[in-house]
């Protein structure tokens, strides 16, 4: 079957994304399979705040570097020789400047590896404090999610702010010839909107289709890793997964749609709002949906959100179990007795009072839900436990950890017949040093000047051949 493109056909833009985040993995055929289908550009989103602050604040990416490595190098193998742009948004996970050298280090190394000749842009997504606390005081800043006003003050405490750039830098990288594109935080959508806003169709389907490919073959049924290829049209997105054992439905689709978005029909970009209240889904075959009636409306003041973290303290862990039937029927008293001995000998170490956070989760019991947790007892014949120590310094987590799990081990309680420990202890070492711990301080909108000049381009020719 010819999958090339009819010129004499309506207008129309593909695009091939890999996988939900850069080092998830998927199969080399379902690239290959997309590849087939001539797309105009493939990418990757390679972050997201799912894991928590402490990679944007600690510049780490929260996948291997092996398995980010794989999937970059099958990428640019894949598209470079053919001359067909890549486009990997939110660089290393958390798209700080750390994570974004290291994407860019990585790609080097591939080209050096593979001798690939490309031309590379890095787009920057760290903010200026500076520049935040002038539009703070000029009243252009606001909270998202119903976070509290920012201040002056946690600008300054931010281990590191990045601003969630929209699909503009991305076109003019591109036209300057970039064909490798790493970026640092985006919003998820914002490369694919690219890549169809640049090809001359609409936004609103340029926004739609990213929603759709940023999660890789998300969209699709059962789930499996895998590749989505979406081909846009003036007025609509069809939708088919590369990997055989999947298929797109009509049900799979709109209930994508739904995922991360306050509003279920409304979704806020930079920009403007994607509204897809009128959108139609069509089964065009069992394995291809066609949606249509999505709208865009441009917004009158060009912003972008923003999100920063702050370094709260220093974290150490223990983890235990116990299955013994006279501990488990009063462990809500056992863990009380634990806290108290934990307080009197950590205070005698020189651990003032409320020098430390001590976080007991009971899995079993309530370590989900916590004191959310509806269901009061438990009828299980084992608990699990994970302790967690906060403390200003490392030191004091952990000697603060190593006095509760030894605590825990050994303290008596009514009724025992084991006078040894209580619990059995999976690892050595006990003790787990987990370093700085953050939390999101930053997670506000900011007028921008422009859609550019908070995102500066860097460009560079990798020339693999040579040393």
């Amino acid at each position: 079957m010819n999958t090339t493109k009819d010129t004499t056909s309506p207008k129309e833009v593909r695009l091939l994304s890999v996988t939900s985040i850069l080092g998830y993995g998927f199969p080399e055929a379902a690239l290959q399979a997309g590849m087939a289908r001539d797309p105009d550009l493939i990418g990757a989103d390679a972050g997201s705040t799912d894991p928590g602050p402490y990679y944007l604040g600690a510049g780490k990416a929260f996948c291997s570097r092996l398995a980010i490595k794989r999937d970059t190098r099958l990428m640019l193998l894949a598209a470079v020789p053919r001359g067909i742009p890549v486009l990997i948004s939110t660089a290393g996970g958390a798209g700080g400047e750390p994570h974004l050298q290291f994407m860019a280090d990585l790609v080097r190394e591939i080209a050096r590896e593979e001798k690939l000749d490309f031309k590379l842009a890095l787009i920057h997504a760290e903010q200026d404090p500076g520049f935040i606390k002038r539009q703070l005081a000029d009243g252009k800043v606001k909270s998202a999610s119903k976070r509290p006003p920012l201040t002056d003050e946690q600008v300054d405490r931010a281990e590191r702010i990045v601003g969630l750039m929209g699909p503009e830098p991305y076109i003019r990288a591109l036209d300057e010839g970039a064909q490798v594109i790493l970026a640092g935080r985006s919003t998820d959508p914002a490369p694919w909107a690219a890549g169809v806003i640049r090809g001359g169709l609409s936004p609103a389907v340029g926004w739609y289709a990213g929603k759709m490919l940023e999660c890789g073959a998300e969209p699709a049924a059962p789930k499996r890793d895998g590749c989505l290829l979406a081909r846009v049209f003036e007025d609509h997105v069809d939708l088919e997964p590369t990997n055989p054992e999947q298929a797109c439905t009509r049900l799979s689709v709109a209930n994508f749609a739904l995922h991360e978005n306050p509003s279920a029909v409304h979704h806020h970009e930079p920009g403007g709002m994607l509204d897809t209240s009128a959108c139609k889904f069509e089964q065009l075959t069992d394995r291809i949906v066609r949606v249509s009636g999505m709208q865009w409306h441009p917004a009158d003041i060009y912003t972008i959100k923003m999100e920063g973290v702050e370094r709260v303290g220093y974290r150490a862990i223990a983890m235990c179990a116990t299955r013994d039937p006279v501990l488990i029927r009063d462990i809500d008293a056992y863990l009380v007795r634990v806290r108290g001995i934990v307080d009197e000998k950590t205070r005698n170490f020189g651990v003032p009072e409320g020098g430390y956070k001590l976080a007991i989760r009971c899995y079993g019991l309530n370590g989900v839900m916590g004191e959310r947790e509806p269901v009061t007892t438990t009828t299980a014949h084992e608990l699990s436990f994970i302790l967690e120590a906060m403390a200003p310094t490392q030191e004091v987590a952990n000697a603060v950890i190593a006095i509760s799990r030894t605590t825990i081990l050994h303290a008596d309680f009514p009724g025992r017949l084991c006078k040894e420990g209580n619990m059995g202890i999976p690892f050595s070492p006990a003790d787990v040093e987990l370093g700085a711990s953050y939390e999101f301080s930053v997670y506000h909108i900011v007028d921008a000047e422009d859609p550019y000049h908070l995102f500066p381009i860097e460009h560079a020719h990798v020339k693999g051949l040579q040393p």
